[in-house]
């Protein structure tokens, strides 16, 4: 196989997750279609996709890019090796060609912090100074922001700081240490992406600072940061806020990466949030990452659902069995009583209710039916039915113009909402 990945740097991309492996052409007809502002990720997942799905990081690479060279694709590729959270994950990805490794810090980090007393933030701060030397730099310091917002780093702010990112950011550098040593070892570019998002709470403009600027002085070839932002970023549905108080708080975020160095701002959980792209692409003028996933296996489910309804119908139900289990990992507000029962409902209200069709949703609005989520937070264990998870594949083989096309429509209007 000719093709190969490549580090993308400062390009605006886009990341195209793919939890079956045959999404890609559809990938490329909404690329081609949209036009090449926006470099590709084609090969992207996790380690925790690939186990819910039963797929080797080798079949990851190996569906998207021999999909590529069918289809004639001659532009960059990237490979996102995503959520890496050992240095195993980044073995088995790294000896396979990923070259963008997104790491994963979340379980390092205290997500109880933001909630701490002053009694409970200091007894835990005296231990958390071991893990942050960096205290004292940032002590006294303001900072003004090219937006021109500021930041204080007082004491409150610093011991916050420090209960809950201290323990990360080295985590994070000594992930990004050994990323570096296995690429010297290999003899191949790389570039990292942190993700920041995996928190209950937004990430402050003074932990975005100390986080990236601590990475960036520990060695790491920095691409991009993905804060977790105001608002709700809700898998499956569009963004939940004030796009205006969004807008604000993207640009501050982005004065931070003027201010320190050249990176790009990622978006994760970025499926179907459209009506807050235009904020992203002109507050970060062109330098942002989007990560989607889910998108497109619930793309793959509207061909079930055109071609097969009985079967489509057995998988909602399927769906709604494991929705309260499967869960448990997502960030997802839908409920069972937010969408109908198969037997209450006709074959297109079904298709409705738990895909949203493009053309039933109002302009600018986004997706707000809940199905969505009960579809998208199931695919491991659909997937890995025993009669669901072939039947979606046999599926798809047999109507690969059909998911082609429904693929290319929905990721055109993502591409076209993100152009400068």
């Amino acid at each position: 196989m000719t093709t190969h990945c490549t580090p993308l740097g400062l390009q605006a991309s886009f990341g195209f997750g793919d939890r079956i492996g045959l999404a890609t052409p559809g990938h490329i007809d909404a690329m081609n279609r949209a036009g090449k502002q926006i470099v590709p990720i084609y090969p992207q997942q996790s380690i925790r996709e690939m186990f819910r799905t039963s797929r080797t990081p080798q079949q990851v690479m190996d569906d998207a890019l021999s999909a590529a060279e069918q289809c004639n694709w001659t532009g960059p590729i990237g490979a996102d090796a995503d959520h890496l959270k050992t240095t195993d994950d980044i073995d088995v990805t790294a000896a396979v060609g990923f070259t963008f490794f997104t790491i994963d810090h979340s379980g390092a980090v205290d997500q109880q912090a933001d909630n701490y007393d002053q009694a409970e933030l200091r007894a835990k701060f005296n231990s958390a100074q071991t893990v942050a030397p960096w205290l004292d730099s940032y002590r006294g310091r303001i900072v003004k922001l090219p937006s021109g917002s500021e930041i204080v780093f007082d004491q409150a702010t610093l011991m916050r700081a420090a209960v809950k990112y201290g323990a990360a950011i080295a985590k994070t550098i000594e992930l990004g240490n050994y990323i570096d040593r296995v690429h010297q070892k290999l003899g191949r570019p790389y570039e990292i992406e942190l993700s920041v998002d995996e928190t209950d709470q937004p990430t402050t403009l003074a932990e975005h600072f100390i986080i990236a600027d601590q990475c960036l002085l520990g060695g790491l070839k920095l691409v991009s940061l993905a804060p977790r932002f105001i608002g709700d970023f809700e898998k499956g549905v569009d963004f939940k806020g004030d796009i205006s108080l969004l807008r604000h708080s993207l640009i501050d975020h982005a004065a931070i990466v003027d201010l320190l160095a050249p990176y790009k701002i990622s978006l994760h959980s970025g499926s179907d949030k459209l009506s807050m792209y235009g904020a992203l692409a002109a507050a970060t003028n062109g330098r942002f990452h989007v990560k989607t996933a889910g998108t497109s296996y619930l793309e793959a489910l509207r061909v079930v659902a055109k071609h097969n309804s009985k079967a489509f119908r057995g998988i909602i139900d399927f769906a709604r069995d494991r929705y309260d289990t499967d869960k448990a990992t997502y960030h997802v507000s839908a409920t069972l009583k937010c969408a109908p029962c198969t037997s209450d409902a006709s074959d297109l209200e079904l298709e409705q209710e738990y895909l949203e069709r493009w053309d039933d949703v109002p302009q600018g609005k986004g997706f707000t039916k809940p199905g969505r989520q009960i579809l998208h937070c199931t695919f491991g264990s659909t997937l890995c039915h025993p009669e669901w998870g072939p039947l979606i594949r046999g599926c798809l083989a047999d109507h690969p113009d059909t998911y082609c096309e429904v693929l290319s429509d929905h990721f055109v209007r993502h591409l076209e909402a993100l152009q400068c």
